[in-house]
């Protein structure tokens, strides 16, 4: 009840704040105060920036935008706490009721630059894995590479995303997003960086997706799928904007950037990303990382998607 009347004070006396809320107010501010629009929980990493640009500047009529990290994302869609949400892929087959807004995603088809296994050890030698707390499919993806490929079958520790501690506690950590590509800018001495998109595809052949806009069924359309996939196309069309303003509040170099929004991201759900898609869900079944397949309810955009496929 006091949170209730601190946060009823503070939205009088305030207006909508975005991202400056912590996840939790910001929770409570969206269940208080914005209970007729559509909630859309996004995530602030660099390689969401394409994906959210245009929304986050003129967002749609009727849609409320605030941050979280992407295991957040996920609680917020399975608790009924958002309507729309990037989510971790794995989560898909973890969170009922749940459509795919078909096109945009974050994928890798080579080497994704910013989803790493820092170790210690030798991969095939590795027993406690840090397990950076943002992340779930990165980590379910993890499991998979050093089960299936090198044999060893790892006790997790959830930990907050810092690469020291995390190795000081356990012989190889995962991290993601803007800590992992901040982590190549300070690599600690004597650690090994595994990229796990490059594992992953020189075990498949094919791209990993991580992520994508998911909807709850009641809310979910190809009118709102048009709006996020050409939400999409406009912001992979103005990545000399976005390395612009990006690169140096994020204590990145630009030409960094630039590459790894060009070459190490791809934003779009094509036929070679499901099936990439298809493989690591039948994988994560067989091994026990989630209960079973469902079949991807992709909801089209209303017209023609824009862009390539």
């Amino acid at each position: 009840m006091v949170l209730l009347c601190v946060v009823c004070v503070f939205v009088v006396q305030h207006p909508p704040l975005g991202p400056s809320l912590t996840p939790a107010l910001a929770r409570v501010y969206n269940f208080l105060v914005l209970p007729g629009l559509t909630r859309v929980s996004t995530i602030a990493y660099l390689n969401t920036v394409p994906l959210t640009r245009s929304l986050l500047r003129q967002p749609p009529e009727g849609m409320e935008f605030h941050f979280s990290v992407p295991s957040q994302c996920a609680d917020e869609l399975a608790g009924g706490e958002a309507d729309i949400g990037i989510i971790p892929s794995i989560e898909y087959q973890r969170i009922p009721r749940l459509s795919v807004l078909a096109g945009p995603c974050i994928a890798s088809r080579r080497r994704a630059r910013s989803i790493l296994l820092l170790s210690r050890a030798p991969l095939q030698e590795i027993q406690t894995l840090a397990a950076d707390t943002s992340s779930r499919t990165s980590v379910a993806l993890a499991q998979l590479l050093l089960g299936c490929r090198y044999n060893r079958q790892v006790r997790l520790a959830p930990h907050a995303p810092d690469p020291a501690a995390m190795l000081a506690d356990c012989q190889a950590a995962v991290i993601i997003g803007d800590p992992a590509l901040l982590y190549w800018q300070r690599p600690l001495a004597g650690v090994h960086i595994t990229d796990l998109v490059e594992e992953w595809r020189a075990w498949t052949g094919l791209p990993f997706v991580f992520a994508f806009w998911a909807a709850c069924q009641a809310v979910a359309s190809p009118e709102l799928a048009r709006i996020f996939c050409e939400a999409r196309d406009r912001g992979v069309a103005a990545v000399d904007e976005i390395v612009a303003e990006e690169a140096a509040p994020r204590g990145l170099p630009a030409d960094l950037v630039r590459e790894y929004l060009t070459g190490n991201v791809h934003f779009h759900l094509d036929a070679e990303c499901l099936a990439g898609l298809e493989r690591f869900y039948s994988l994560a079944a067989e091994h026990g990382l989630i209960d079973g397949v469902r079949e991807l309810r992709l909801v089209a955009p209303a017209a023609a998607e824009m862009g390539r496929r």
